[in-house]
């Protein structure tokens, strides 16, 4: 009897063994700018890893992630390790758009599908062997940049300026604004760009305001995309200020104060969800979201960690489909991974529905953004 029972408990044991054999892990980077001037954008996106599936499937999830200190060249020197020393199936992130332009050569050539919840258009189009292999969890730039023209145009905004970074992010900004502005007749009448770490941009607002141009577009991030806003006040300035989605950050509202009442923002539904009707397919997904976060940081999210949590959605969605074509840390299930979020299909996800495709590796349609204003210290909807 005791030689049965210890067969048995044998048998158990090699049946688990074999069981855990079984069970495929998955690693998956993670490089986020939590310190650093992108660090208001980094911090939720950090926040937002401990709610990223843990499991998909028959297959463990396990999240090696850094902090680049928003640096690009630390950027590189972190996924070269996540590459060549966990060797990672998959990357999220970085946080910043020059950090996520520093490292597409590297991840195209080692075959890594990259989520990148980034700004900038540049990562994703043109589309072109490199970019086939990186995704974006955030409004395109074009998608954004459509919302705010079409409500300068009802407003009866003839005149625009610009002022941006002078890095991929506003680059991206003035090629599409320019693009799309003299589609729709409104003339841009002048163009000043300004570094992240700058602290000052007087010269620039005193340059736009000698254009009388009736409304700017400042391309920014969270705090410093309060500077030329502010500026633009303290000058005098009388006409419409515009936000990119970049601005959508609880520091920027902090740090502007009263100066940035009136501004005008086209991004996530999450800033205004208490307005957005039932009916809206990521309004569950979205207070899900948010739940799960303050249960843990006792804080609400910025829109910026969405974008992280919508990466780990999607990797929900097409890790199963990878994981039939080959196993984790092979080329054959990176390149499966790859062409599995290629062909995501009306995905509900917090920032709205993904429908990807081999040209649009972001997927967005109207859904994924909405207009408002900034009055009395929170973002309001602005009505069609």
């Amino acid at each position: 009897m005791d030689r049965k029972k210890a067969l048995r408990a044998a048998g158990a044991l090699l049946i688990a063994a074999w069981s855990l054999a079984a069970t495929a892990q998955i690693k998956v980077g993670v490089i986020y700018s939590a310190t650093g001037p992108t660090a208001v954008v980094g911090i939720p996106q950090k926040n937002t890893v401990p709610l990223l599936p843990r499991r998909i499937g028959d297959a463990t999830i396990e999240y090696l992630h850094y902090d680049d200190a928003s640096d690009s060249t630390q950027t590189v020197q972190l996924v070269k390790k996540l590459v060549s020393e966990h060797r990672i199936d998959a990357l999220i992130g970085p946080t910043g758009s020059p950090n996520a332009m520093a490292v597409l050569p590297f991840v195209a050539e080692q075959g890594i599908p990259m989520l990148a919840p980034v700004g900038t258009t540049a990562v994703v189009l043109p589309m072109d062997e490199k970019k086939r292999w990186v995704f974006k969890t955030t409004q395109n730039d074009g998608l954004i940049a459509e919302a705010l023209i079409a409500h300068m145009k009802k407003t009866g905004v003839k005149t625009v300026g610009f002022i941006g970074y002078n890095d991929p992010y506003g680059e991206s900004w003035l090629k599409e604004f320019s693009a799309q502005v003299q589609k729709a007749g409104i003339q841009l009448v002048a163009t000043e760009r300004y570094l992240r770490t700058d602290q000052s941009v007087t010269a620039q607002a005193i340059k736009l305001m000698a254009a009388r141009p009736d409304a700017v577009l400042v391309a920014g991030t969270g705090g410093p995309a309060v500077l030329p806003h502010a500026t633009l006040v303290d000058q005098g300035y009388k006409g419409k200020i515009y936000q990119t989605h970049g601005a959508a950050t609880p520091d920027f509202i902090r740090l502007g104060g009263r100066k940035v009442e009136g501004a005008f923002m086209a991004a996530s539904l999450m800033l205004v969800l208490n307005e957005i009707p039932a009916s809206h397919p990521s309004k569950k997904m979205a207070q899900g979201y948010i739940a799960a976060y303050e249960q843990i940081h006792a804080a609400k999210p910025a829109t910026f960690g969405a974008n992280v949590y919508d990466a780990g959605l999607l990797l929900q969605k097409t890790v199963p489909e990878a994981l039939k074509k080959g196993k984790p840390g092979t080329p054959e299930f990176r390149a499966a991974l790859r062409d599995a979020l290629e062909q995501v299909k009306e995905f509900v996800a917090t920032q709205g529905v993904y429908n990807m495709s081999p040209q649009d590796h972001s997927g967005f349609d109207a859904r994924g953004r909405v207009m408002m204003t900034l009055k009395d210290g929170a973002w309001r909807l602005v009505a069609d």
